[in-house]
């Protein structure tokens, strides 16, 4: 047995110019799929307007987006150890560029919402895939600096997206949100397909096709509810209860069904390994912070502070400034020293320092604490997120490097929803008690305040009292929801400690697996070609 390139001579190596080639391929890749995510945020009440949808319709075209994305990215994950990765990255490309075309054809909402489930698929296999493939060609040891890169585009596509959404919707229609990607899209397959070198198993593969629909339905049913939960029906409703049920009968049967099937979407055993079980909690905790800090600012800033959605939005250019510059010069110093430890620990304490900062704002809090707060909290994200998953992939077998880079992944989008869910339900009985308390106490009747119920309020036709009471209530709610984020990044900062400091490995995915079949004293279970 013989590790082969597709022209048969014998390689296990690419020059420094083909792997930063490649790695050009998978940062469009990136690329578009992050945009996919942020361009229509600011254009999402236009396409609404003229598919003639309604409130329904926003919500399920983004929910429909991320429930895709979040149940499919561990199952491409597990693909990639079973099939050819090139080939399952210009899949997901293609899956991305079908729901793209889609999408600006569409007529009707629900051919946008079946649009958008495609365009998920696709960018749940991209993002999990493009982190196997840079395994595949380049060593944990130099990967830091990549890492950084892809972080970087990460940030520069979240922070961008709605601003070049909003220029192409005035300019040239939404539509045009949807087709801009495709050429980078084409771009990028042409180049993975002319500069990427990946490991493919070959063999006998053995696709885990009940734990693939049992674990499409668990954390479907999951998202489902924490997303409509306290706004399409009631947290105590016997539909909400149904839900919540239900995910946790699908969890108990998924978990069972994959601890005794070969080649499970979701390895369980991978659990047993400490620093697996430690990174995966704290990208959990870590996705709960970063998607507390990017929905809940904006809001602080929009309704407690009195900023435009431009304005709130340059508030965050600090934070975006603080990751951009983490995660680019920390993946080099990773790369260069191989000391991975004290920066993750680095990261996590400036996580902590942050989120306690940001949990005493209120409505009078001084500006000067926002600027201190929101570039440590990107500094913070910026070393962690990316890092992390270096560290899975350092301690991974190798030929299960794909279920353990999207187990990441899918966990740190899995506490964003939970996030997002769960604290907004939180803030929002929060801020109901406070406003109702301070409209009694000013004995004005809700009747007659302007607040209507089930809406965010706008702030510019409120009376100036309601508007103070208003302001105060947010900047209470969203002080308080911050502080329920800081535990979690405590547990983050607690978990990095105890992962076990192993050096990172010098040598490449497909290095590692010309290794196993060279020694014959390895029993691997599959075969593996270059391609």
């Amino acid at each position: 047995m013989k590790v082969t390139t597709v022209d048969n001579s014998p390689t296990t190596t690419m020059s420094r110019r083909q792997v930063n080639e490649a790695f050009g391929g998978i940062l469009m890749g990136m690329l578009v799929a992050i945009l996919s995510t942020s361009v229509i945020n600011t254009s999402l009440p236009r396409i609404v307007t003229d598919l003639d949808g309604n409130q329904s319709t926003l919500t399920w075209v983004v929910t429909g987006s991320l429930l895709a994305v979040t149940v499919s990215t561990p199952i491409w994950g597990k693909l990639a150890d079973l099939f050819n990765r090139k080939r399952l990255l210009q899949i997901s490309l293609a899956i991305f560029m079908a729901g793209s075309l889609t999408a600006g054809l569409a007529q009707t909402p629900m051919m946008m919402i079946a649009a958008r489930v495609a365009q998920g698929i696709g960018t749940g296999g991209l993002l999990a895939l493009s982190q196997v493939a840079i395994a595949d060609i380049i060593s944990p040891r130099e990967r830091g600096k990549y890492m950084g890169f892809l972080g970087a585009v990460v940030v520069a596509g979240t922070a961008g997206g709605p601003l070049l959404g909003g220029f192409v919707t005035d300019t040239f229609g939404w539509r045009w949100n949807f087709y801009i990607v495709i050429p980078v899209a084409v771009i990028a397959m042409i180049v993975i397909q002319l500069k990427l070198i990946v490991a493919t198993p070959k063999g006998a593969a053995r696709i885990d096709y009940i734990g693939s629909v049992l674990l499409t339905a668990a954390i479907s049913t999951l998202l489902i509810w924490l997303s409509l939960g306290g706004n399409e029906f009631a947290w105590d409703s016997t539909l909400s209860w149904g839900l919540g049920v239900g995910t946790a009968v699908l969890i108990a049967v998924t978990l069972i069904v994959e601890s005794k099937v070969k080649n499970p979407v979701l390895p369980l055993h991978m659990f047993r390994e400490r620093t697996f079980t430690l990174a995966i909690i704290a990208s959990l905790s870590v996705g709960i912070v970063l998607y507390s800090v990017s929905v809940f600012f904006s809001q602080y800033m929009q309704l407690s502070r009195g900023a435009t959605a431009s304005g709130a939005g340059l508030m965050t250019l600090p934070q975006v400034a603080g990751n951009l510059i983490a995660s680019t010069v920390v993946g080099a110093l990773i790369s260069r020293t191989g000391k991975w430890k004290p920066a993750l620990i680095a990261g996590a304490s400036l996580l902590v320092v942050g989120t306690i900062l940001l949990s005493t704002l209120r409505v009078d809090s001084p500006y000067a604490v926002i600027f201190l707060a929101t570039p440590i909290i990107g500094l913070g994200l910026g070393i962690m997120s990316q890092n992390l998953v270096l560290v899975v992939q350092n301690a991974a077998n190798v030929l299960e490097i794909g279920a353990a880079s999207s187990a990441a992944a899918f966990f740190r989008s899995l506490g964003g929803a939970l996030a997002v869910a769960v604290l907004g339900a939180v803030l929002s009985t929060r801020v109901d008690t406070e406003i109702d308390n301070g409209l009694q106490e000013s004995d004005i009747a809700r009747s007659a305040s302007g607040l209507m119920d089930g809406t965010l309020p706008d702030l510019h036709t409120l009376p100036d009292a309601v508007r103070n009471i208003v302001e105060s209530a947010y900047g209470q709610g969203i002080g308080e929801v911050f502080l329920i984020a800081v535990p979690f990044a405590v547990i983050a900062l607690i978990c990095v400690i105890f992962i076990p400091n192993a050096a990172l490995g010098n040598k490449s995915g497909i290095e590692q697996l010309a290794d196993i079949e060279q020694d014959e004293s390895v029993e691997a279970p599959a075969a593996v070609k270059v391609s």
